[in-house]
C-alpha cells in the first residue's frame, strides 16, 4: 500500500504521518510507502514504514498535480489549504489554493486513469464554514451549504467537486467537515478560528492570550486526535453507504466561549481565567458570527466516527498529547 499525504506539513498532516508510520498499517493492510508533500518539504517521521519521501510541492503549480498523480498512491489525503483568516484576506491565493489546487488535483487523478486503470481513495478535508447564517442549532446533516466566507465558498466547491468526480468513477472519494481543532499546538496561525485554541493553550502555559468575541460566541470544536483518527476511519470506510452525498459532518464538542474559559479555570486554576485580555475585533466577530454553533452528525456517528463529549476532555487530549513537558 502507498500513501500520500498532501498537506503533510501542517500540524494535522504531520499528526497523521505520524500515527501512519507509528501503526504501518491501514485498514488492514501494510503500509510499504508513504509520500509526503506539501509547500515546504515536511518532516519525516520514524517508524515502520519502509519508505518514505518527503518533498516540496505546490499543487496549484502547474504540473505538480499530475507529478502526484503519477504516483498512483492507494490513499491520498488531501490536506493542503490556507486558512480562513488568510483566504479572506487574500482572495486570489485562496482560490489559487483552496479551489484551483483541489481541481487540479482531481483532474490528474482522472488523467491518470485514463492512462491506466486507477481509482484511489482519496480523503479531503472540508469544513464547517461551508455553512452560513441564519443557522439551526443543531444543524442537521441535510441542511443547506450557504457558506459567507470565500474560505467556505472554495470548501463547498470542492465538495462538489469530489461528489462528480466519484459518481463517474474516477476516484473514490470522502469528504469530512473538520470542526474547529481545539487545542492546536505551537504558535498561532492565521485562521479566524484561531482563538478558541488560544485562550486555552496560552493561560495553560501562563501566558496571557487574547479574545476578539464575546464569551456568548458558541462553537463545534474536536482535538487533533481526533481530526486524525478521522482521516484514518474516512480512509477505511465502505463508501458504498453514502450515495451521492461524499462529505460528512464530523461529531464535536458544542460550547461557547464561556464554558472553554470554565473548564480552563477547572484544569489550571482561577488565575489561568485572568490571562485572557478581551479586546474586540469587528472582522473577527463578523465572520465567526455566520458559523455553525452545533451539529447533529447523525450519519457519521452511524458510521463509527467518534470524538471527544466536553472541554474537559479537549484539554486532557492537549495536556497528554502536546502541550510543552516541564523540564
Amino acid at each position: 500500500m502507498h500513501i500520500l499525504i498532501i498537506g503533510a506539513g501542517g500540524m494535522i498532516g504531520r499528526k497523521l504521518a505520524v500515527e501512519l508510520s507509528r501503526t504501518g498499517s491501514l485498514g488492514g493492510r501494510k503500509i510499504e510507502r508513504m509520500t509526503l508533500a506539501d509547500v515546504v518539504q515536511p518532516p519525516s517521521p520514524s517508524g515502520s514504514v519502509s519508505s518514505v519521501d518527503a518533498i516540496a510541492a505546490d499543487i496549484s503549480a502547474p504540473g505538480v498535480a499530475d507529478t502526484l498523480a503519477a504516483l498512483r498512491a492507494d490513499v491520498i489525503f488531501h490536506l493542503a489549504a490556507i486558512v480562513s483568516g488568510e483566504a479572506e484576506r487574500d482572495f486570489e491565493k485562496g482560490y489559487r489554493i483552496n479551489l484551483d489546487g483541489t481541481r487540479a488535483l482531481l483532474e490528474a487523478i482522472r488523467v491518470e486513469g485514463i492512462r491506466e486503470r486507477y481509482m484511489p481513495r482519496l480523503v479531503f478535508t472540508s469544513s464547517v464554514a461551508v455553512y452560513g447564517s441564519p443557522l439551526p442549532d443543531p444543524i442537521p446533516d441535510d441542511y443547506v451549504l450557504a457558506p459567507l466566507t470565500s474560505y467556505g465558498t472554495q470548501k463547498a466547491i470542492s465538495e462538489l467537486l469530489l461528489a462528480d468526480y466519484s459518481r463517474r468513477g474516477f476516484l473514490d472519494g470522502v469528504g469530512i467537515r473538520l470542526p474547529t481543532i481545539v487545542i492546536r499546538p505551537g504558535a498561532p496561525n492565521a485562521a479566524a478560528s484561531g482563538f478558541f485554541s488560544g485562550i486555552l493553550r496560552e493561560p495553560l502555559a501562563g501566558q496571557r492570550s487574547v479574545l476578539p468575541v464575546k464569551d456568548t460566541v458558541k462553537h463545534w470544536l474536536a482535538s487533533p486526535r481526533s481530526a486524525v483518527a478521522f482521516l484514518i476511519h474516512a480512509a477505511t470506510l465502505d463508501t458504498s453507504v453514502l450515495g451521492a452525498r461524499r462529505t460528512l459532518n464530523m461529531p464535536g464538542v458544542a460550547a461557547t466561549v464561556a464554558d472553554q474559559i470554565a473548564a480552563l479555570g477547572r484544569a489550571a486554576g482561577a488565575e489561568a481565567e485572568t490571562l485572557i485580555d478581551r479586546k474586540p475585533d469587528a472582522t473577527i466577530e463578523a465572520i465567526v458570527s455566520g458559523w455553525p454553533k452545533s451539529f447533529l452528525p447523525k450519519q457519521a456517528a452511524s458510521l463509527g466516527f467518534v470524538a471527544e463529549s466536553s472541554v474537559d476532555e479537549l484539554i486532557d487530549v492537549y495536556l497528554a498529547d502536546d502541550a510543552p513537558k516541564a523540564g
